[in-house]
């Protein structure tokens, strides 16, 4: 096999024009394609792509779920502030590591979206094994 890299990573929403909305609006990503039960959203790299759910999802957090969303961003504290000021639920507050810093919000649908800015120590921290995305 020949995997050149990630193209996309799906998610099962239950209110697709709500988290559109989230994902577009309150994230920022931008709507790539549309079209009846999927979106898929992103900028360069890897897409998300949402697509309705047929039953009843997320019944738990989301890593007992096996999901979380990893965005690096370029100051935490900022961008965690702007989510607050939109209303978004935030699970764990800012927290430091050697890599960086990473925090955890909430999607519509309960799944966890954790942002990381990487700390500027020897390099991209990402590349030496380091999960900053890890909800724990």
């Amino acid at each position: 096999m020949n995997i050149k890299h990630l193209g996309s990573v799906i998610i099962a929403v239950s209110n697709m024009e709500k988290s559109v909305h989230f994902y577009k609006e309150i994230i920022g990503l931008p709507v790539k394609n549309m079209h009846g039960d999927w979106a898929e959203l992103g900028r360069d790299g890897a897409t998300l792509i949402l697509h309705s759910a047929t039953r009843a999802i997320n019944t738990g957090t989301s890593i007992e779920n096996g999901i979380v969303i990893g965005l690096v961003v370029g100051d935490i504290e900022t961008a965690l502030q702007e989510l607050k000021s939109k209303k978004v639920e935030v699970y764990r507050e800012i927290a430091s590591h050697r890599a960086g810093k990473n925090c955890i919000i909430l999607d519509p649908d309960n799944y966890m979206i954790s942002l990381f800015e990487p700390s500027n120590e020897g390099g991209p921290q990402q590349a030496r094994g380091f999960h900053g995305f890890a909800p724990v």
